[in-house]
């Protein structure tokens, strides 16, 4: 870790990284824009995988005094990971030949066949406890019209996938045990309840003639407003909503899973601890004597002993890991492994077949509708994570190694 502290900071920036040749122009500007916020408390930190985002980098973490940044959550609020364990030995599902290929591609098949994935959506309204509960406090959301049919419109996606870098893997952890992971967040709620707040707080920030310049798409909202009040209601819902959209993927999953490995090999499937965690959003949190409002954007919370989630790339390693409690960090660690090539720029670098030479190399069963965009989710597109952890390694303790055996992607 460096800190970066000079004529272009007010505040300093703490980066896990080992030097500033690491992080992209873009990135550095918008870092230094946070460092300028008067609200900032302490200073700006990035975690390993940091790269440029709209307003604030992804992988950034912020600690503010009273107010909140839409934009310093992003669009995909709550968007995170879902994992849980099996008693299942990886390797004895690749070869078990069935009427739909491998055990391993009839999962995915079956997965793809159940789940919608990127812009599809269920025929019929699923069962929403969140949704449902916000309907009985609609006194809560009301005065936000625009935003209300999103409510009912949830419905129809609660369980869904999506499509960029969400996925649903089979993995093998160090052990040799069979693991699902996902990662995915709160759909089209999310993004329009960003962008809606974003405007408010734009038009607000004009108003009262604010010194955070509008071109740096950090618009915020005193949390005494009722706008900011209004946003972190709708925050709560959305990361509620994701909270449980994960939860219904990999409880489907899972079924899925189970059935398939009881009629093909006979064996009952134990299923062990979940971890579903969040790493787009803002928490109320105390830290250096002051209560303050944490943004996390692609940024995932490490308390000491908590689990957490830290996926690479599809055909790379992830990680279960043990936070450290860093103060530092704001008990923050990487939320993934990071872009190194934007999606246009990945497509432009690698090739659709040597992408899929690649996972079949890797004996990698991807599921995916089409092909054609697939580099842009590649493992090259993506930061060596092993190099993202070793950077990290003051942050979170590695508890379990994991590599992909089959993939779900939008």
């Amino acid at each position: 870790m460096f800190v970066l502290n000079n004529e272009n900071t007010k505040f300093p920036i703490k980066v896990w990284l080992e030097s500033e040749t690491e992080l992209e122009e873009n990135c550095l500007e918008q870092a230094y824009h946070l460092s300028q916020l008067p609200f900032l408390h302490k200073w700006v930190c990035l975690m390993p995988d940091t790269h440029a985002g709209k307003g604030m980098p992804i992988g950034g973490v912020i600690a503010l005094k009273d107010v909140v940044i839409p934009n310093a959550v992003g669009v995909d609020i709550g968007c995170g990971m879902d994992f849980i364990p099996t008693n299942i030995r990886a390797e004895d599902i690749r070869e078990v030949q069935t009427g739909n290929g491998t055990l391993v591609q009839s999962i995915i098949g079956n997965i793809m066949r159940t789940i919608p994935l990127n812009t599809e959506r269920y025929k019929m309204p699923q069962v929403s406890e969140t949704l449902d509960q916000a309907k009985k406090e609609m006194d809560k959301y009301e005065k936000n019209q625009e935003l209300i049919p999103l409510i009912d419109d949830g419905y129809f996606q609660t369980g869904s996938l999506g499509g960029g870098n969400h996925f649903i893997e089979l993995q093998e952890d160090q052990d040799g045990y069979l693991c699902i992971m996902l990662h995915s967040g709160s759909r089209h709620l999310g993004k329009a309840i960003c962008d809606y707040f974003h405007q408010k707080a734009r038009v607000l920030n004009r108003t009262w003639y604010s010194e955070v310049n509008d071109e740096f798409c950090l618009a915020f909202l005193p949390v005494s407003s009722e706008e900011g009040m209004q946003y972190i209601n709708w925050m709560n819902l959305a990361l509620d909503y994701a909270f449980e959209n994960r939860a219904h993927m990999l409880e489907k999953t899972c079924d899925i899973v189970k059935q398939q490995i009881e009629k093909h090999l006979g064996h009952a499937v134990v299923f062990g601890d979940e971890i579903n965690c969040h790493h787009n959003y803002a928490s109320f949190e105390r830290h250096y004597g002051a209560d303050v409002w944490v943004h996390r954007k692609g940024a995932t919370r490490v308390r000491s002993g908590e689990k957490a989630v830290i996926p690479g790339a599809m055909g790379s390693y992830s990680y279960v890991v043990e936070g450290e409690g860093n103060r530092e960090s704001f008990c923050t660690s990487s939320h993934g492994a990071g872009r190194s090539y934007s999606r246009t720029g990945a497509m432009e670098a690698f090739s659709v077949e040597k992408v899929m030479v690649d996972l079949k190399e890797q004996g990698i069963v991807l599921g995916k509708r089409k092909k054609n965009d697939v580099p842009e989710e590649c493992r090259f597109a993506y930061k060596d994570i092993e190099n993202v952890m070793r950077q990290q390694a003051d942050l979170v303790m590695p508890v379990r190694r994991l590599r992909t055996v089959g993939v779900v992607k939008g």
